[in-house]
């Protein structure tokens, strides 16, 4: 599934201060903050909070395609597609990996974000990771995802939540990658590579609202 709405987010960045780093915020699942969860969402979704943290736990030893793997499958089965305007009643929400596993449902932003994070919880480097908007061509509409690049110049592995396989952006003809970002810095594409650096994340202002949340707690 992905978003519905039909613009396509060519440049999301306004005009904010430049930061010369943005700060990600880190995860926080001790046993007090899931107390706290299950007081908001209940029994069945904190089961799923244990079981992610469950993952994250157990997946810290494998090598980091099976990572990549081990992350994409458990919120691709686990989560439904929801457009942002039906469940959120907003044209445009990132939720943290919280919210997206306590309400069941998220676009495809919020599938990028839960695999994001999960991938740095999991020790792999924020250099190899970008989330990454494109034009999803068979749709017609803007989509994010997550790409993997296993050295610097590599082509990178497409985490997605629409194509549940991993597999190299030379294969993913059917998407046309436009910009992305992580913690450290934002990149227009250039073809289907890094791209060139345009700045700090933390211009895209959805972002830095992501991490205050985060930051916060729940």
């Amino acid at each position: 599934m992905i978003m519905t709405r039909s613009r396509y987010l060519t440049y999301t960045l306004v005009s904010v201060l430049m930061l010369s780093m943005a700060v990600r915020a880190a995860i926080d699942l001790s046993d007090s903050i899931l107390q706290k969860f299950e007081q908001k969402y209940g029994s069945e979704p904190t089961e799923n909070v244990r079981q992610w943290r469950d993952l994250l736990e157990t997946s810290k030893g494998l090598g980091e395609k099976e990572k990549l793997v081990a992350v994409n499958n458990f919120f691709n089965l686990k989560i439904k597609f929801k457009d942002d305007i039906i469940h959120w009643q907003k044209e445009d929400y990132w939720a943290t990996p919280f919210e997206f596993i306590g309400t069941g449902a998220g676009d495809c932003e919020d599938f990028s974000i839960a695999k994001y994070f999960s991938l740095l919880e999991l020790g792999v480097s924020d250099d190899k990771l970008r989330m990454t908007y494109v034009k999803a061509l068979a749709y017609n509409q803007a989509h994010m995802v997550v790409t993997y690049f296993p050295e610097p110049g590599a082509v990178p592995l497409v985490l997605d939540n629409i194509n549940k396989a991993i597999e190299p952006a030379t294969k993913r003809k059917d998407l046309l990658p436009v910009y992305s970002f992580n913690g450290a810095g934002l990149w227009l594409a250039k073809e289907r590579g890094l791209g060139k650096k345009a700045g700090s994340s933390g211009r895209i202002t959805l972002w830095k609202d992501l991490n205050k949340k985060l930051a916060a707690g729940l």
